[in-house]
């Protein structure tokens, strides 16, 4: 039982109760409970599986390869109009969790068979390059981050995968990806400016450099 994983359900401000349930039925499957990025996040053989969320209108699961599920239940939703990988299992009272209890856990089980098979999602626009999993858990996390990130060009989509990727430590591509979260949240890439004083606009052109108070 990790404690900043007892922590975040205790004070969850909307389903601590539901969140709860959800919970244990995590804890009976094979998965490990860990917190990653502000999270309980649930894994098998090291891999991530998925994440516990809460949004102010329901909570529930994020499946880091949801899209691979089968989901003969119905139960998994796109987060977004741009979501490739990530499905969510909302929720919103205890009632509900118990009766699909058995989806739940069929869901979960397929979820560890597609991980240790090495199946991937192919994320378009990223050609071969390897999507970092700081990345895919920030799409889990906020749907509308991945709506935003494949709502860029391809080439400004390979640009953030090039750089989020050469971070050599997880905590490296992790801050990297939170620092640019705003900007691909504006739709820009890496060298657009951001300012409006570009005289070579989308491209940054310095011109920031030169604007009062920033000399």
């Amino acid at each position: 039982m990790h404690p900043k994983v007892s922590e975040f359900v205790e004070q969850a401000r909307f389903w601590p109760e539901v969140l709860s349930a959800l919970r244990a039925i995590l804890q009976s499957s094979p998965l490990e409970e860990d917190f990653k990025w502000k999270a309980p996040c649930y894994t098998i053989d090291g891999k991530n599986i998925v994440i516990l969320y809460e949004f102010k209108g329901h909570c529930g699961l994020s499946f880091f390869k949801g899209a691979l599920l089968k989901d003969a239940a119905g139960l998994l939703e796109m987060p977004g109009p741009n979501s490739h990988s990530g499905r969510l299992m909302s929720f919103t009272d205890i009632a509900h969790v118990k009766a699909l209890e058995p989806a739940i856990r069929l869901s979960l089980e397929e979820a560890i068979a597609i991980e240790r098979s090495g199946q991937q999602v192919q994320y378009p626009g990223s050609g071969d390059l390897p999507v970092p999993e700081e990345l895919i858990a920030a799409f889990a996390r906020a749907p509308e981050f991945e709506s935003a990130f494949h709502s860029l060009t391809p080439g400004r989509q390979k640009g953030y995968l090039l750089f989020f990727a050469g971070g050599r430590q997880a905590k490296t591509r992790a801050s990297r990806i939170e620092k640019y979260r705003s900007r691909i949240m504006q739709g820009k890439g890496m060298q657009d400016c951001i300012c409006g004083l570009s005289q070579k606009m989308p491209r940054c052109d310095g011109s920031h450099k030169q604007a009062p108070g920033r000399g």
